[in-house]
């Protein structure tokens, strides 16, 4: 039986991955980060199939203990400081966390199980302020926050193992992905809980930032199921992993508001600086022909049926007085 290491098992993308290799049949190694707090909500229905591991990004050691233990075939790295916010101002552990613990992780695998595949998990954050449109794996990059800083550091130290070390690793550039899964500081899961509960006559007024910043939104499963698929290529390799498609947060707030069957949704939604970016982005789009073609990847769920499919899981979870996230 082959054996799977996701880092950031916990996280949205990391359950979902390990929703979809415990169907292939993988025994699932998870490194997790111990907290005062579990926030194991999103494996609580696997938790009894999968071999959660204590461990750091930012410790050396616990990496090496937890690649011995798993001694993987493949390694799916989703752990990360991902919140752009927090990025603005925790500088260093952002850069610790994203850029020196891929940094360590990479170095892990060359020490442990240099024959395993791995997966980075990029971002179209990269790309910040963007100098083409739409974006392909060549478009030049210019993040603009920390965080976005820290996984370009991530992405080139990734194509190096690569180069350097012939390890086989591929960078998957997701462009924004969401999904029920989604914690509660995001801007997505924000609007459908919010409007799950001005529905529900529990809040009167969502709060939001920029209404106007466009972005190509997909589902999370459709993302995962991509990053499986760069797995299985001979050869290792960057790719794009987008809709092509933007949508505005405001088209966001509009759909959210339509799915409980309220169509005035701007006499509920209000703007205040705090939650302005210090250094927006005000538009993402991506280009993911190279994974049409080389994996035959096509995303499956629409921008509507995202945003219906997040606000219907909210007002279940706000029926139920049991608001996960």
């Amino acid at each position: 039986m082959k054996s799977a290491l996701i880092t950031g098992i916990t996280g949205m993308d990391g359950s979902h991955i390990a929703d979809m290799l415990l169907e292939k049949g993988y025994t699932i190694n998870g490194l997790a980060r111990r907290t005062a707090t579990p926030n194991n909500w999103r494996i609580a229905h696997i938790e009894d199939k999968i071999n959660v591991i204590d461990g750091d990004m930012t410790d050396f050691g616990s990496l090496i203990l937890a690649l011995d233990e798993a001694q993987p075939d493949i390694i799916f790295n989703m752990a990360a400081q991902s919140f752009v916010p927090t990025s603005f101002k925790n500088k260093r552990m952002t850069m610790e966390t994203n850029a020196i613990g891929v940094a360590n992780l990479l170095d892990a695998i060359k020490k442990v199980c240099p024959n395993a595949r791995m997966i980075q998990a990029s971002t179209s954050e990269i790309f910040g302020k963007v100098l083409e449109s739409p974006q392909t794996e060549k478009t030049p990059p210019y993040p603009r926050s920390p965080y976005g800083i820290s996984k370009l550091a991530a992405f080139w130290l990734t194509v190096n193992a690569r180069e350097a070390d012939d390890l086989h690793c591929s960078n998957s550039i997701c462009f924004n992905h969401e999904g029920p899964r989604r914690g509660k500081e995001f801007v997505t899961r924000k609007i459908s809980l919010g409007v799950a509960r001005i529905a529900a006559g529990e809040q009167d007024v969502l709060t939001l930032g920029n209404l106007d910043a466009l972005r190509d939104w997909g589902y999370a499963p459709d993302y995962c199921r991509a990053m499986l698929m760069m797995l299985e290529q001979d050869k290792p390799d960057d790719y794009v992993v987008a809709t092509g498609k933007m949508h505005s947060v405001g088209d966001f707030c509009s759909k959210a508001f339509a799915a409980v069957g309220m169509f005035d949704w701007e006499k509920y939604v209000k703007t205040d600086p705090l939650y302005y970016r210090p250094a927006e982005v005000q538009q993402l789009c991506g280009d993911a022909s190279k994974a049409r073609d080389m994996l035959h990847w096509e995303p499956e769920v629409s921008f509507e049926d995202l945003v219906t499919l997040m606000v219907r899981e909210d007002v279940k979870r706000v029926e139920s007085g049991n608001v996960l996230g």
